[in-house]
């Protein structure tokens, strides 16, 4: 892997008004980058795509083990009152749109997995469509080498799968929800609506605070209409501990993200995988906190249910070296084998490795110059070459 600099197109902030990319900068700081870009291999490309249909997999072996278990789903923070909802979600096969798996690797070695964000991924639009864009205009500039391709069929493979949900699932009308007060997820919906729309699926949208409940304990949209399949870019953590939770399992409604996502977006999946997958090449070593294990010489501390890098802390040699501040925590906390992101240029760079239901997909890659990666880490593009 390499980090190559290149000139900006000249016009990319007025293509990013008119494709709607309205986050490219936020509070004055830049979001998108293209001063650089990230160059891969072919080979390196395929072993990216090997692993994360790998550790996936694995993934699933974790929430068949899970939902078995009143035992984990209890050590997992996930409330009681729901555990017949998730464990359904599971059992009956409910679909999944995407995931986004976050690896540390710079091209040499194994790849580690840090986390799954398997439940609400987002920088999608910026990897689906927005690089993409700059590859092609890029390479009509001629300022990439000859031969650039970019891992990157997410957004033909998402077109794909709101087809397959539509098709297999009866997905006719699909509501779309996220909070009012976040215009990137504002941004990532409005993308994956006009995927579903392109793929032959109608669809409505409101903010998740004007989600209503109807006489017979549906839920229904601000026209009173009833939700029958619901996209929501809001975590499962906060609606199983909500006052309508109660009301999650007589609703009628298809969820995308799945109830069973609240599993694997979790932390603890990180210690179920190393139990399970003891001393898989791909896998850091972690435990929950709360239970025995081996003392670290250097480690993180993840909350379960943590976002965006929040409440994240490095620990060196019983010195903190870095925190992150947040809302986090109270709900348990797990411990992780520190793996260093690799560095380029002074920046510490993060891969999010994506899948489409269980197929690997594309990256997006995200550079920092701290040691850990935020909401307002920096999105730079990729190309491979042969």
């Amino acid at each position: 892997m390499e980090r190559v600099a290149i000139v900006e197109r000249p016009d990319w902030r007025e293509k990013a008004t008119e494709y709607g990319f309205n986050f490219h900068t936020m509070y004055g700081e830049p979001y998108w980058c293209e001063d650089a870009y990230y160059k891969l291999t072919l080979a390196q490309v395929e072993r990216l795509e090997e692993v994360t249909a790998e550790l996936h997999q694995m993934c699933l072996k974790v929430v068949e083990t899970v939902v078995e278990s009143d035992e984990l789903l209890a050590k997992f923070r996930i409330p009681k009152h729901t555990w017949e909802f998730v464990r359904q979600s599971w059992r009956t096969g409910q679909p999944s749109l995407y995931s986004r798996l976050d690896l540390a690797w710079d091209g040499t070695g194994e790849p580690k997995l840090l986390e799954n964000n398997a439940d609400t991924p987002t920088s999608l639009y910026e990897a689906a469509f927005f690089q993409w864009l700059w590859l092609e205009d890029q390479i009509g500039a001629g300022k990439l080498p000859e031969g650039s391709d970019q891992f990157n069929s997410l957004q033909e493979k998402i077109i794909d799968r709101f087809t397959q949900l539509r098709e297999q699932y009866g997905f006719q009308l699909l509501h779309f929800t996220c909070c009012r007060d976040s215009v990137e997820d504002r941004g990532t919906v409005q993308y994956l609506q006009d995927c579903a729309n392109e793929a032959g699926v109608a669809s409505e949208f409101l903010f998740v605070e004007d989600i209503g409940l109807g006489e017979k304990g549906q839920f229904t949209d601000l026209q009173d209409q009833v939700i029958s399949n619901l996209f929501k870019l809001y975590p499962w953590e906060f609606m199983l501990r909500e006052m309508f939770s109660t009301k999650l399992e007589d609703a009628g409604v298809r969820w995308l993200e799945p109830a069973w996502k609240s599993i694997i977006s979790n932390k603890a999946l990180l210690p179920m995988l190393w139990k399970m997958f003891p001393d898989h090449p791909n896998l850091l070593p972690a435990w929950f906190a709360e239970d025995d294990h081996p003392e670290m010489e250097k480690y993180v501390v993840k909350p379960l249910f943590s976002r965006e890098g929040a409440n994240i802390t490095i620990v060196d040699n019983g010195q903190e070296i870095a925190r992150s501040e947040g809302v986090y925590g109270e709900e348990g906390m797990i411990v992780q084998q520190y793996h260093p992101l690799p560095q380029f240029d002074g920046n510490y760079t993060l891969i999010g490795s994506w899948l489409i239901n269980d197929e690997p997909a594309g990256i997006g890659i995200r550079e920092d110059k701290a040691l850990i990666t935020q909401d307002m880490s920096r999105f730079y593009p990729h190309i491979f070459v042969e």
